[in-house]
């Protein structure tokens, strides 16, 4: 079961989309979209934020499916998927003291979920205030690398995660 708040991508205000401790600002020209997943057997609930240079439908995956394939060699979207606290401080989610930058060094094809042709992606598994996450960010085009990288790094400039 999940439930969502949004931000559609014509709201002047620029309205922050929040939910539990999550919060982004996105820049003009964003949607995003935050959402609250129940995991099975209703033990653990998680955080998913998606925010993308295009409209995002009802219907996507955790990882983008549903909106990836609709990106233009303009587009990014973006991903912030949290794990159960067990994961917190683990080796694959190591602590760090402040959101990741990014740079187009770290983008590749072999980062994507499911390559598509022309895109590329990084995964980023950290832990930021007791908390497990992966940054997972699509660029529609890796020849338009550096101007999607700037555009990724400025709605992350919008994003803050509060300790659970």
């Amino acid at each position: 079961m999940s439930y969502e708040r949004w931000l559609p991508s014509d709201d002047l205000d620029r309205l922050p989309v929040e939910r539990d401790g999550v919060r982004l600002r996105a820049p003009k020209g964003w949607e995003a979209r935050i959402r609250r997943e129940v995991a099975k057997g209703g033990d653990n609930s998680f955080t998913v934020l998606h925010a993308a240079t295009v409209p995002l439908p009802a219907d996507r995956a955790d990882y983008g499916g549903g909106v990836v394939e609709t990106l233009l060699s303009s587009d990014v979207f973006l991903a912030l998927i949290e794990f159960g606290p067990d994961e917190a401080g683990s080796a694959l989610f190591p602590d760090v003291e402040a959101l990741p930058t990014l740079v187009v060094g770290m983008f590749h094809r072999h980062q994507l979920q499911r390559r598509l042709r022309g895109q590329a992606g990084v995964q980023h598994f950290f832990t930021l205030g007791g908390r497990a996450f992966c940054l997972y960010v699509v660029l529609g085009s890796m020849a338009n690398a550096g101007a999607l990288v700037a555009m990724a790094n400025e709605t992350l400039e919008g994003l803050s995660i509060q300790p659970r």
